[in-house]
């Protein structure tokens, strides 16, 4: 089976801004099923796509996972005629400490909010965390990328 363990954190913008980093990636998502146990997610990546399988873990760090590539433009087509809603953002890979930390800046309705994510080996691995990096949020389902395509963060009021 395959198994995700990653926790997720909200970044210090100004802090976010004053670093170098590499050029980003350019990623559309949309969810064909998003439910209480399960998401199915089609994502476009730069020249790659990918359809992706998760169901929900006992906590909100382990889930089960299943990603497989596809044709980018099966994933295009995909995006267009299935998916209910979705996302976008550019997805920074910024190596820190033995890490790599994945780093969400979303655009469109998701405006402003800056998720980083660090994926693990096991649940109770140490890791260090950078100084731009802040509040973990990964018990908090809102910040869930399918959440964010039905609840989107321009529309919250705290």
């Amino acid at each position: 089976m395959g198994v995700e363990i990653e926790r997720k954190f909200l970044v210090d913008h100004d802090a976010w801004h004053k670093l170098d980093k590499p050029q980003g990636i350019h990623y559309r998502q949309g969810y064909i099923l998003s439910d209480d146990d399960k998401v199915v997610r089609v994502r476009v990546a730069g020249p790659h796509s990918y359809l992706t399988l998760k169901g929900r873990g006992a906590n909100n760090i382990s889930r089960s996972e299943y990603e497989y590539e596809i044709p980018i433009t099966d994933g295009e087509e995909l995006l267009a005629t299935f998916a209910k809603n979705g996302t976008q953002k550019t997805r920074y890979r910024i190596p820190y400490s033995g890490f790599t930390w994945e780093v969400d800046v979303f655009s469109g309705d998701n405006e402003g909010l800056i998720v980083a994510e660090i994926e693990l080996n096991h649940e109770d691995e140490k890791f260090e965390k950078p100084a731009w990096v802040t509040q973990e949020v990964t018990d908090e389902g809102r910040y869930t990328n399918s959440n964010l395509a039905v609840h989107p963060f321009k529309n919250w009021t705290s």
